[in-house]
């Protein structure tokens, strides 16, 4: 990481980049951004803005479950939980009547409540309350390779199966007629939304982490001609609003994760309004 330090000393000559804990969180939106953007199109389109936010929420249970089970290692517990939770959700979707948002919601309601009454429990929550909120700035190099190694992971799968989803994303019944296992192709895209977000929780928050998927591709769609700009767009927008709102909660003294959100929420109703007129 050294090499790396030094090569932001050269290009970045201001203040707030004095701070190596500036530095982590700066490698850290970089990483987080594309992976949200990426991510966050293919939920939009599948009007799924809710889907992340579950996910968020089981992260508490995850937690729970780990400390009941033992388990040092909470990333461990938080994926096993996550991605079972993923796929749950998508199956009781798909196999029920209800719509998306009430099935969402139900799981959500119950895994952060199942969540919170364990890790209660004797009065014990407040050491597990910087889940609810994250903090970007107190990002490790560790957490930012394997954030960097998710990115990855998500960028060789999106170049194989993106057509697939995007099909799904029109017209399922048309998918599943070109031959398009679509069942499977679901399962592997909130597989990789649950690892993105588990991964992502403990730097951005639960509170938060939902902002930060939906709101690129979100901000996006307001202003993109064709599916290719569309997922550019989200990406670029994620990066930029990302590091602008990291660097002014530097100067303005507040919460980085608040302050990236309120930043993206600020471009998506200008472009808004702008689609609008």
């Amino acid at each position: 990481m050294s090499f790396i330090y030094d090569i932001l000393d050269v290009i970045l000559p201001f203040s707030w980049a004095d701070y190596k804990f500036m530095k982590n969180a700066l490698l850290a939106i970089i990483v987080i951004a594309p992976l949200m953007g990426i991510l966050g199109t293919m939920a939009v389109n599948n009007k799924m803005a809710f889907f992340s936010d579950a996910l968020g929420h089981s992260a508490l249970t995850g937690v729970a479950l780990g400390v009941l089970l033992g388990i040092e290692n909470e990333i461990i517990s938080l994926l096993a939980f996550g991605v079972l939770m993923a796929l749950i959700i998508t199956r009781v979707k798909n196999k029920g009547n209800a719509s998306s948002d009430t099935v969402i919601s139900v799981f959500s309601s119950t895994a952060i409540a199942l969540g919170l009454l364990v890790l209660s429990y004797g009065g014990g929550f407040s050491k597990y309350s910087s889940y609810l909120v994250g903090d970007i700035l107190s990002v490790t190099p560790n957490e930012i390779f394997c954030l960097f190694a998710v990115l990855l992971g998500v960028l060789n799968l999106w170049s194989l199966i993106y057509n697939k989803l995007l099909l799904i994303s029109i017209n399922r019944e048309l998918a599943a007629s070109r031959g398009v296992k679509t069942v499977l192709y679901e399962n592997i895209f909130v597989v990789a939304v649950a690892v993105a977000v588990m991964f992502s929780i403990k730097s951005v928050g639960i509170l938060l982490i939902n902002s930060l998927l939906i709101l690129p591709a979100a901000t996006s769609r307001n202003i993109a001609k064709n599916s290719r700009s569309y997922l550019c767009i989200s990406v670029v927008i994620s990066l930029l609003c990302g590091v602008t709102g990291l660097i002014t909660s530097f100067y303005i003294n507040t919460s980085a994760g608040a302050t990236i959100v309120m930043v993206l929420a600020t471009v998506f109703f200008v472009t808004y309004i702008l689609k609008k007129k």
